[in-house]
């Protein structure tokens, strides 16, 4: 599994330039198969977002695709799909993206609507009304009305960290979102949608000569900006337990997150690997080891998952982050006797340890999944921009697998006993709709 991680950047090597107005460019080549995609990593993320304005990152995610100075409202997409290709966008904690994937002879249109809409997006007051509206039906959809649609990922942090930056609510509340102007749209923009605040990639069947004149002849005159630094957000660690408990009268059965942070992402990335595997052999698959206890064995649990970082992808965030195990379990299922076995079988690894085949069976599977992920051009693509923007090394997206591969039973037993009982964030969901 080693030499197929370590190959994937020797098979599609990254070459890089800036332009004049800090604009930072990825090409990833690639002529075996007739198609590019390009994306546009900017750096904010709902991290970001100041108090008051809860949500306004993914709303502005939303403002991107309203038109812009030379592309009517809709015409992004039409284009993109005449050319017989698809696109989208997506807000994380501290970033947001977007992306076209084309046949490669449409490359320069991709480029051409990416850069209009980095000079002069459509900001105007029926465009953000609009998309108000359409934010607040999708936190209906979404949160309000669905069962578990808050637990744990906007509801865990609150009690599981202490900043602004941390704990709020990233999809936002109706009040802070009914209560934004265009000029704070506006205002926005210009301070976190400047080019060099921003990573452009283009992998797949492209000529590196070429692909370089076409983005310096359509991003070269956006508009150069002060780029604002990097928002802090590692906070101290914990030294106690914090517990909250929340209802939900949607939810069919009650369930319980546990979480603990972790190492830096970026600052202590091999530490952090030990981490992200832990979380693997914790619940991945039917052989995990809280799968086995929690579902099969005990029938404490009807479902159990553990994961690092806010959305489940452990390579796009930065510290502070969170392994996260949640579980869902009978009503007749007292959550103490689960998180007794939670913390029972998490104390197993830290004092017993891994052997070399447990490992070896989830560092296979784990490597499996990314080389997946990587198998197509925009999957490829996207992970080398954010590797680029979060850890300033596109190159790193192709040697997640090996790095992953290399790491050893002590460094997963060192993850454990990282996993302190006595400094874990639980939050308990209790089901009420059987109470009404």
């Amino acid at each position: 599994m080693t030499a197929v991680g370590a190959d994937l950047t020797l098979r599609h090597p990254v070459e890089r330039f800036s332009l004049d107005n800090g604009l930072r460019v990825v090409l990833a080549p690639d002529r075996s198969v007739p198609v590019v995609a390009v994306t546009v990593f900017y750096d904010v993320g709902m991290r970001n977002e100041p108090e008051g304005r809860t949500g306004f990152a993914h709303l502005f995610e939303h403002m991107m695709f309203q038109g812009s100075a030379h592309v009517p409202k809709m015409e992004h997409a039409r284009l993109v799909q005449a050319a017989g290709g698809t696109f989208n966008g997506s807000t994380h904690q501290d970033y947001t993206n977007y992306y076209e994937a084309l046949p490669a002879e449409a490359l320069e249109r991709a480029l051409f609507l990416e850069a209009d809409r980095m000079a002069a997006p459509a900001i105007t007051e029926e465009n953000l009304r609009n998309q108000i509206d359409v934010v607040k039906e999708e936190i209906r959809v979404n949160v309000l009305n669905r069962p578990y649609g808050a637990f744990p990922w906007l509801q865990l942090p609150q009690i599981a960290f202490e900043s602004f930056a941390n704990t709020h609510d990233g999809y936002g509340s109706f009040v802070d979102l009914e209560s934004s102007t265009v000029d704070d749209a506006t205002d926005f923009f210009s301070r976190y949608y400047a080019p060099g605040n921003a990573v452009l990639c283009i992998g797949g069947d492209l000529d590196v000569a070429e692909t370089e004149r076409l983005v310096r002849r359509w991003f070269g005159p956006v508009e150069a900006r002060e780029v604002p630094p990097t928002p802090p957000t590692g906070e101290p660690s914990p030294t106690t337990v914090r517990r909250d408990v929340v209802e939900d009268r949607l939810a069919p059965a009650p369930a319980v997150a546990l979480g603990w942070r972790v190492p830096d992402p970026v600052g202590d990335l091999d530490t952090y690997l030990g981490t992200v595997l832990l979380a693997e052999l914790l619940s991945e698959g039917d052989a995990s080891r809280l799968e086995r206890r929690l579902v099969h064995d005990d029938r404490l649990a009807v479902a159990q998952s553990s994961y690092v970082g806010l959305f489940g992808d452990p390579f796009d965030v930065r510290d502070a982050t969170l392994l996260t195990t949640q579980v869902h379990h009978p009503a007749a299922v007292g959550v103490d006797d689960v998180l007794g076995a939670v913390h029972e079988e998490i104390g197993r690894v830290a004092s017993e340890g891994v052997s070399a085949e447990e490992l070896a069976r989830v560092q296979a599977r784990t490597g499996a999944q990314l080389l997946r992920q990587a198998d197509s051009v925009l999957g490829r693509t996207l992970a080398f921009a954010g590797a680029e923007l979060v850890h300033g090394r596109a190159e790193l997206a192709g040697e997640i697998a090996a790095r992953l591969a290399a790491v050893t039973p002590d460094q997963v037993q060192t993850a454990a006993r990282g996993l302190d009982p006595g400094t874990a964030a639980i939050l308990e969901l209790k089901a009420t709709g059987g109470t009404r």
